[in-house]
């Protein structure tokens, strides 16, 4: 499939200052507080946002992207908490697909993660760009990617009783605060998209420890994976 302007964000600063850097003919606006840039990259067109944290920001962010921009394929690339415990921090994680994990209406008979009354609540990355995620990945980083589900939700996780959870019950690679808003905002839009998650530390706790110290080195992770996917385009 040809892709005509690719939509790329980051949650955190630090996950698009390489992205930035490389950004030839840049033009930028802002719209709902969030600042977009125009520009070529590795000689795609491509708009390069940062989202802010949490699902709405990347909701909105990506649904701007779609309506404004015309975005017809979206990456997000940033850092993520290992649930899998065959992860270590400095692997990537590329999206199978998305869910949210802490949409609960188990109360009323759904399981989790399951938004009531919609026909799909875990949303599948694209196949031909989850196919160029992982060439890059294993040009990049060889032997550190893994394919996976990405599960999102407003929290941080740092509890290893909900890390055994996620794993266990919802299958989930890594959890961060944004894919799986994104990879729904792409859903409803008929848009595909992918996820790369670098791991930054491992859920469990000690993320105050190791988080700070590995996120510029994460991101450089991503960063490095995402330009091989747009050179792929």
């Amino acid at each position: 499939m040809t892709y005509g302007t690719i939509g790329i964000i980051g949650a955190m600063q630090e996950e698009i200052e390489l992205l930035l850097a490389g950004l030839e003919n840049k033009e930028s606006e802002r719209h709902a507080g969030i600042d977009y840039h125009r520009g070529v990259f590795h000689g795609r067109k491509v708009v390069l946002t940062r989202s802010g944290v949490g699902k709405v920001n990347a909701a909105v962010c990506t649904q701007i992207l779609i309506d404004r921009f015309g975005a017809d394929a979206i990456l997000f690339t940033g850092v993520a908490g290992a649930v899998d415990p065959a992860l270590n921090i400095g692997d990537i994680v590329i999206s199978s697909s998305c869910l949210q994990h802490d949409v609960d209406v188990t109360a009323l008979g759904f399981a989790p993660g399951v938004i009531p009354y919609q026909d799909v609540s875990e949303y599948p990355a694209e196949a031909g760009l989850i196919a160029l995620a992982e060439s890059a990945g294993e040009k990049v980083y060889p032997g550190r990617c893994a394919t996976g589900k990405v599960l999102s939700g407003d929290q941080f996780i740092a509890d290893r009783g909900v890390v055994k959870k996620l794993y266990e019950e919802l299958g989930g690679a890594c959890t961060e605060m944004e894919g799986a808003s994104v990879a729904q905002a792409c859903h409803m839009n008929g848009v595909p998209y992918v996820v790369i998650r670098s791991m930054s530390d491992k859920a469990d706790g000690s993320a105050h420890v190791n988080f700070a110290e590995f996120t510029v080195e994460a991101a450089n992770r991503s960063f490095a994976i995402v330009a091989e996917i747009v050179k792929g385009l």
